[in-house]
Order: C-alpha cells, then sequence, then structure tokens
C-alpha cells in the first residue's frame, strides 16, 4: 500500500488558492437555446443582421406621410384616399404616394414614401361604421415624421456584440438570440463532478437501518451542491473500507470521464481512514489540515485518467456540515471556475451579530441567519435560533435553519454582540449580490 505524503498545515487562503491554480475553463460546446438557459456564453455574439431588420409599424394604423396630415384635427380632420393594407410578414402592396394611406398593422412592414403611422385610435375607425368615409380614411390627429415607426437596427446593427462571452443566458438573452435567428449558442461546457461517499457504516436512504449504521447524506448534499454551483452531478455510491472498494470507485470515476471528483470521509486520521493511501496510489495527492471550522481535515490533488489526463480530486471530511462547509469554501469555486462562472467567490456583506460568540483559532464557518432591522435598516445576524442550539459540524438541520455564514476570523477567541462581522449568504446569487450598492449596506464605521 502507498504511503500517503505527510499531513501539511494551510489557511483557507493558501488551500484555495493551491486548488483553483489546477483548474481551468472548461471548452466550448454547441447548446440549443431551449436548453441554454443560465448556460455561459463562450465566445462574443455578434450580430448577422439588424433587429428589426426592416422599418416596421410599431401600432395598428395607417401608414401616411406626416406632411400631408400636419393640420389634422378632430374638427378638421384630413381625408386621405386608401392605397392598400399591409399585413404583418406581408410587403406593402406599392409605394405610398403623396396624399395616400395605407392601413397597416403592428410589425409589417412600413410601405416606401411613408413617414408615420396614426393609430386607429386617431382616425375615423373611431367612428359609427355608416359614418366612416367608403375608400378613404379620416385623420383626426397629426403627427410626426417617425412617429409610432421602428427603424431597421433600432434594437441591434448588424455586426455589433450582443452578448459578450461570459455572458449567463437569462430568457431576455436567449429571445435576443432567437431575433437573430442563432438556433444553437457555443457554451462552456457544465462540468461533470463525480461524487462519492465512503465508509462501512453508511447505508442509502432506501435502505434498513441497522446497528452501527447511518444514512448516507452526503451524496445527496453534495449532488445538490454541484448543481447548484453549475455543475452536473455524477453519483457513484458508496465505496467501502477497503483498498479494493476505493480503488474500483476511483476507476469507475474515471471511465465517465468526469471531470472532478469529490470524495467525503476518510481523509482523517482514522485506522480505516483508506482514501488516503488509495489516492496516494492513484494520483499525486496533498493532505492537509486547513485552519478552518468545521472541516479541518481535507485532501486534494490529481488523479491519472486512462487518457493521460489529469482529473482533480477534492476529498471533504466525513461529518455532514463539515463536509458542506469545505464544498462551498473549496469545491464550489473550483466548479464555477471549471463553468465560466462570475465571480467564483461569494461576496460578503457586513451584519451586526446580535449574540456573544468564542472561536478556537481556525476560521469558524458558524451557521447562521441574516435579516435587515426594520427600524434600523442594519443587517443583523444571529448563530442561534429555535431548531439550533449548537454549532457541531454533525447537526446538519442548523443548514436547513441557515441562510448564510457568519465567518469568524482565526484571530479572534471571542466575539462580543453588536460586532459587525462578515457573512456569506447561501442563497442569493452572486450576480445579485454584486448589483447591491454599497451604500445602503451598513458597514463598521
Amino acid at each position: 500500500m502507498n504511503t500517503p505524503p505527510p499531513v501539511e498545515r494551510r489557511t483557507v487562503e493558501e488551500a484555495r488558492r493551491a486548488i483553483l491554480a489546477a483548474f481551468e475553463q472548461l471548452p466550448a460546446e454547441r447548446v440549443s437555446l431551449h436548453e441554454a438557459f443560465d448556460r455561459v456564453l463562450a465566445y462574443d455574439m455578434r450580430a448577422p443582421h439588424d433587429v428589426p431588420p426592416f422599418r416596421n409599424s410599431a401600432m395598428d394604423g395607417y401608414a401616411v406621410r406626416a406632411a400631408d396630415v400636419q393640420h389634422a384635427t378632430h374638427d378638421t380632420p384630413v381625408l386621405l384616399p386608401l392605397a392598400g393594407t399591409v399585413a404583418a410578414g406581408h410587403p406593402p402592396p406599392r409605394p405610398l404616394a403623396p396624399g395616400e394611406a395605407m392601413r397597416i398593422m403592428t410589425g409589417a412592414p412600413v410601405p416606401e414614401g411613408a413617414d408615420a403611422v396614426v393609430r386607429f385610435e386617431e382616425t375615423s375607425d373611431t367612428w359609427p361604421p355608416d359614418t366612416r368615409p367608403p375608400g378613404h380614411v379620416a385623420i383626426l390627429k397629426p403627427v410626426r415624421a417617425g412617429e409610432n415607426i421602428r427603424e431597421a437596427g433600432e434594437d441591434v446593427r448588424q455586426g455589433t456584440v450582443v452578448l459578450p462571452a461570459g455572458t449567463r443566458l437569462t430568457p431576455a438573452g436567449l429571445g435576443v438570440l432567437a431575433s437573430l435567428g442563432i438556433a444553437e449558442v457555443p457554451c462552456v461546457r457544465q462540468p461533470r463532478v463525480g461524487i462519492l461517499a465512503t465508509g462501512d457504516e453508511l447505508v442509502q436512504p432506501g435502505d434498513p437501518l441497522t446497528p452501527g449504521k447511518i444514512r448516507n447524506s452526503n451524496e445527496y448534499v453534495n449532488a445538490a451542491l454541484v448543481r447548484r454551483a453549475g455543475g452536473i452531478p455524477v453519483p457513484l455510491g458508496i465505496a467501502r473500507d477497503t483498498v479494493e472498494a476505493l480503488t474500483s470507485k476511483v476507476h469507475d470515476a474515471l471511465a465517465l470521464g468526469v471531470d472532478m471528483l469529490i470524495t467525503s470521509a476518510g481523509v482523517s486520521v482514522g485506522d480505516y481512514d483508506f482514501v488516503k493511501h488509495v489516492l496516494a496510489a492513484e494520483g499525486e495527492m496533498h493532505f492537509w489540515q486547513v485552519s478552518i471550522k468545521p472541516g479541518k481535515p481535507l485532501a486534494f490533488g490529481l488523479l491519472r485518467a486512462p487518457n493521460g489526463h489529469a482529473i482533480p480530486l477534492l476529498g471533504l471530511p466525513g461529518n455532514p456540515v463539515a463536509a458542506y462547509v469545505a464544498f462551498e469554501v473549496f469545491a464550489r469555486p473550483a466548479i464555477r471556475k471549471m463553468a465560466g462562472l462570475t465571480p467564483i467567490l461569494r461576496p460578503t456583506l457586513k451584519a451586526r451579530l446580535q449574540e456573544d460568540v468564542r472561536n478556537s483559532g481556525r476560521r469558524h464557518y458558524m451557521r447562521a441567519r441574516v435579516w435587515r432591522d426594520p427600524n434600523s435598516g442594519e443587517l443583523r445576524v444571529s448563530t442561534k435560533g429555535d431548531s439550533l442550539r449548537v454549532q457541531g459540524s454533525g447537526i446538519l438541520s442548523a443548514l436547513v435553519w441557515a441562510n448564510a455564514f457568519a465567518i469568524i476570523p482565526e484571530t479572534a477567541t471571542q466575539v462580543p454582540a453588536g460586532t459587525w462581522v462578515e457573512v456569506e449568504l447561501l442563497d442569493v446569487p452572486e450576480h445579485a449580490l454584486s448589483l447591491i450598492d454599497p451604500s445602503v449596506v451598513t458597514v463598521e464605521p
């Protein structure tokens, strides 16, 4: 059995920097518009033509020359002969001559010679049918040249970059691409992330819970976190505490072509923590004690894939909350980097702590709840609640209650109530947080 390298001590920044250095944005793939929502553009998208591609009517009404109706009023309407009708999707029957009007529908091409559209509501179409002039229309109000007309290229000009590389595709962005006739877009490929839980004690949710066994919750938490981070989870089930079982699961992951493998448990100092030995045999691994709470034991390295590629592996702790915190701090930014998502780290805000907290010399990611005080407008954060009595690394239910991490620095051993502390909101997208005006976020004076 290969002997793993010695355990190194790392700060959070040192560990995260080393991890992120091993990841690159994945290559592009062609994606249909129906599948491209929330994906990231790999290249700039330029307009192949103007939008709209031709002058068209913004209203149902009558195409006219503005000079012909400049003196029209309700009391002295201008009577114009009708030169035909233009429906949306059809060309005008002929150019418009001076002193004529042409009935036109919204979106229909404006006939040559016309420079404005008078709405139906401002014509004799509002009169009783038996009083309308046959073959003519009475214009009741003047219009300016260009009024109620959408010019060609008014929305998008041919050749302009309508969506730059790195854009996360929204419904509106997809609509712009569709209006340009683009049916497929080059998107950054979503990373496929293998998820492997380890341990003889684990059983799946549908299996009987016999003495000494616990449910495999990490697989399901990590799979959901991968999806929320922008990746595609590839569950690999449970690896038992034998070298053969672990090795087989690692080989399964590599054969499935994952871009990253995440394991949980087996990277600490227990007698049956075989993961360290297996990983040392399958690639170049580093084993760290990170100055973070919860989640001190962490493994990271590169596995040797059959195709010669190096596949990053991140070994998380086994305790559910420790695994969750380690995922958020280390795995999530790596997945976002592969997926082309920015920013890769969550922005932090400042909130006023509601109770005294103690710390043990590591950076503590306390499960917390943030809210805005309706009276002062300040952001407040509490690490306690009706459903949260302790901050243990096995209290997964605390993360159901929490909507944030309150980050207590490693330099602080005791933080009194009323102190401003950093918080990371867990359920708010980074691109939304990045739009918050700092002037409306209460910060320490």
